[in-house]
C-alpha cells in the first residue's frame, strides 16, 4: 500500500523503531514524519518509506487539517496518536 500525506506509520528501522507517526508530507523516497512529542511539528524527521510501515488513514480534523496545509498542533498529534495506539494494543493482545 502506497503511504500518503495524513496517513500514520510505524517506524521500523533506527533508533524510533516501533513509534507512531503522523505522514505530513512525501519527498520522493522520503516521508516527513511528526508525533507531536520526540519529533514536533517545528523540526520532523525524515524517513525511507522502506523504514516505516502503513498502519492507518489519518481520519478526522487532524487528518483534513495536515491534507489542506493548516497549522497543526503537537498537542493534536499527540492525541490522535494515543487513539490509535491504544486501539491497536487492544487488537494485538487479543
Amino acid at each position: 500500500m502506497d503511504i500518503a500525506k495524513s496517513d500514520i506509520v510505524r517506524a521500523v528501522a533506527g533508533r524510533d523503531q516501533g513509534s507512531l507517526f503522523f505522514v505530513l508530507a512525501t519527498e520522493g523516497d522520503f516521508l516527513v514524519l511528526a508525533d507531536g512529542k520526540k519529533r514536533r511539528i517545528e523540526s520532523p524527521k525524515r524517513k525511507r518509506r522502506k523504514h516505516a510501515v502503513f498502519v492507518a488513514h489519518g481520519e478526522g480534523a487532524i487528518a483534513r487539517k495536515i491534507q489542506s496545509d493548516e497549522k497543526v498542533t503537537n498537542s493534536e498529534l499527540r492525541k490522535a496518536i494515543a487513539a490509535i495506539g491504544s486501539g491497536n494494543q487492544d487488537q494485538e493482545g487479543s
